[in-house]
């Protein structure tokens, strides 16, 4: 306002937006300068190599003096591990299959009812009956050792966080790391340390399995009520009792949650773990038979690990949702002492039973169910009568989508294929055509649809490793700066630094490339069906376990069918990417729409909304915060997958970790893993910081 009283002619909108609007000026501007010079200054597309400072060997040298001095401490320490390992091994190997499914019915049963009991059962009975009970018994041999250090570290770790403001500043981003590093990673400064063994699967599982624990425990501490604080002031409690007798009891379904995601996460790397550990575990048998190309009993393998992690999953929840209620309920009626001795009974009876007839003890192998070549010749069968079909879809993908993204329709069009040629022409109306999208997503999202269109169009133009790098380093620094702040933007510009100057950025762009195309296609498919999902319960019920099927699968077991129904290559490897992380889109999707308040939905339609309108104008709209962590999981699930993509055609970063591993290269595989980090941690604070902004201009939280 002037003195005068009169409006400052100066909208306040454009005064806010200003900086930003200049930005992208600049950055376009900056585009017409640079594409151009690509021709004659190859420094613009990858650093110099002679420039490239020896961070890999520095690292290789500081992890040789590390090994060289402390390497007997930690191979006392790998044996204090591996005493309570074969101890609990000895145990579950030597207990009978009967009494071990009856353990596992009764716990089901205390924590869920009849149904999951019976979950529990038929679980236990698929294990034995395909001749998978005593590898599986090794691998929850390690499970019960791996997750109880993971849930104390978690416990002591989170507390701490909890009570030391400066301390929990400090672990925060080692959280971040530690989820966002390829798991593969772990594994070698551990080989060095440990030697190889299961050991050093236990271990990584620890320190996969911590992150989650943490959180749950920070966020259980920071969430409770304030009248059960206050009570506990009132009642004269010193700082420990307040906290072992009042924050952590109020905390506890938080804890159990983390405890869940613990256990969780433990499984999810037990096929990783055997790639060092020697185990004879069914991660060890999955990794065998996957080697052998064996679909049909690799994916017999990896389904017991899936309906093992379902089952914990599954009773985890109960415990957190309604096992207090319903345990209460129960001593209620018949009484505590009287439960546990019939639970007593039932398993002393199962250890007799067993002891009398010996099929009940040890399943005999004669007896197993082996549909395994069955599997293998359908696939077979599949990939000789359809190859027609999968080879046109594999190229179509290769040509028009990959190709481009990877080189840019410059290096990507030729007439064998195309059709025609990249001819100057053809050019002048592809800029036509994108120029006119920019300008109808223009009517829809103003400039935000505007630079979208016409920077995915230069992407698909240029590709990915012909986009100079100062040009893809300004625009994701100035998304950061936008939608996170001053802070986020310094990270993501570190962070590009980091990977520029340590040689990685061919490779990261080869990783940009897989999983942006990955991304693309799960998040489509996934919020189509999570859209389907949400209008329709039976639909619903239906995709759930497939769901939970694809979430708890080990990532190896999607390479075989793929690989023999597609051969190896970059498609193959994108769609094994696609695989494991098209369900976060699915299940945000869902709970986004489902959780849209029904007054919004009552008001669209009294105002007369079809189907249609009230999904893309109301639902849509107010579900965007789930819908956008929904992508965000996406990206760090397709980065989480691209080491073992590098195994049927990923030639990205992915394919360094993996490399490290295989040859025990620490520098190697910890400055690929840190660059896969990076990736994910701005693309994670991108997407998080734009939620969170959708969230209060909507006035939720």
């Amino acid at each position: 306002m002037s003195l005068s009283g009169a409006i400052d002619p100066t909208p306040r909108a454009w005064s806010a937006a200003r900086p930003a609007t200049l930005a992208w000026i600049a950055i376009a501007l900056l585009a017409l300068l640079l594409y151009p010079l690509r021709a004659t200054e190859p420094w613009l597309l990858a650093w110099p190599a002679d420039l490239v400072p020896p961070i890999e060997p520095a690292l290789d040298t500081a992890m040789a003096w590390f090994t060289d001095r402390f390497h007997l401490l930690f191979r006392a320490l790998a044996a204090l591990i591996r005493a309570p390992l074969e101890a609990l091994r000895a145990l579950l190997g030597w207990l009978p299959w009967l009494t071990v499914t009856v353990a596992a019915a009764l716990i089901a049963h205390t924590a869920g009812g009849g149904r999951l009991a019976l979950l529990a059962i038929s679980t236990c009975l698929y294990i034995v009956l395909f001749g998978f009970w005593a590898p599986t018994m090794n691998t929850l041999s390690l499970v019960g050792v791996a997750v109880p250090i993971a849930v104390l570290l978690g416990l002591l770790l989170g507390v701490l966080a909890f009570r030391h403001p400066r301390f929990r500043r400090l672990l925060l981003p080692s959280l971040d790391v530690m989820q966002t590093i390829p798991a593969l990673a772990y594994l070698i400064p551990f080989v060095l340390l440990f030697g190889y063994g299961p050991v050093v699967g236990l271990v990584a599982s620890v320190i996969y399995a911590c992150p989650p624990m943490i959180r749950n425990v920070m966020l259980g501490l920071e969430r409770v009520p304030a009248d059960v604080v206050e009570s506990g002031v009132m009642a004269g409690c010193t700082r420990r009792q307040h906290l072992f007798w009042v924050r952590l009891p109020a905390a506890m379904p938080s804890v159990l949650v983390g405890i869940n995601q613990a256990i969780m996460t433990t499984l999810s790397m037990v096929i990783l773990a055997a790639i060092v550990g020697g185990y004879s575990d069914i991660g060890w048998q999955l990794l065998s038979t996957l080697r052998k190309s064996l679909f049909g009993q690799s994916l017999l393998a990896g389904l017991v690990i899936a309906l093992i992690a379902i089952l914990f999953d599954r009773v985890g929840q109960a415990f957190v949702e309604g096992g207090r209620a319903r345990r209460a309920a129960q001593r209620r009626r018949s009484g505590r002492g009287r439960t546990m001795a019939v639970a007593l009974a039932m398993l002393a009876g199962s250890l007799l039973l067993a002891a009398l007839l010996p099929p009940l003890w040890v399943y005999p192998s004669g007896w197993y169910l082996d549909p395994g070549p069955l599997l293998n010749d359908a696939v077979t069968w599949f990939t000789v009568n359809y190859f027609f079909l999968t080879d046109a879809i594999k190229n179509a993908a290769l040509f028009f989508v990959l190709f481009p993204l990877k080189i840019g329709l410059e290096g990507a069009v030729r007439p064998g294929f195309w059709g025609f040629s990249l001819t100057p022409l053809v050019s002048a109306i592809y800029a036509g055509l994108i120029a006119s999208l920019a300008l109808l997503a223009y009517r829809f999202w103003r400039w935000r649809g505007f630079g979208a269109v016409l920077g995915f169009g230069c992407l698909y133009y240029f590709g990915t490793t012909g986009t100079p790098w100062p040009l893809f380093t300004a625009v994701i620094v100035a998304l950061a700066w936008q939608t996170g702040g001053p802070r986020l933007a310094l990270f993501a510009l570190a962070g590009m630094a980091f990977i520029l100057i340590a040689g990685l950025w061919h490779r990261a762009m080869l990783t940009v490339q897989l999983c942006g195309a990955a991304v693309i296609v799960s998040f489509l498919i996934g919020s189509a069906i999570g859209i389907l999902a949400a209008r329709s319960d039976r639909f619903s019920r239906l995709i759930r376990p497939i769901c939970d099927a694809l979430q708890t699968m080990p990532q190896f077991v999607f390479l075989i069918p793929i690989m023999m129904v597609f051969l190896a290559g970059e498609f193959s490897a994108m769609l094994a990417v696609v695989l494991y992380a098209i369900v976060p889109p699915i299940r945000y999707m869902e709970n986004g729409l489902r959780g849209v308040p029904a007054q919004s939905i009552e008001a669209a339609r009294a105002l007369g909304c079809s189907r249609r309108q009230l999904l893309w104008q109301v639902q849509i709209p107010l579900a965007m915060p789930e819908i956008m962590l929904g992508l965000n999981q996406t990206i760090v699930m397709a980065l989480y997958m691209v080491v073992v993509a590098a195994l049927v055609g990923d030639v990205g970063l992915g394919q360094l970790v993996y490399q490290g591993v295989g040859t025990a290269s620490f520098g190697e595989g910890a400055i690929a893993g840190l660059g896969i980090a990076i990736i994910a941690m701005i693309a994670d604070g991108i997407l998080q910081s734009w939620s969170r902004r959708q969230a209060a201009a909507r006035g939720r939280r």
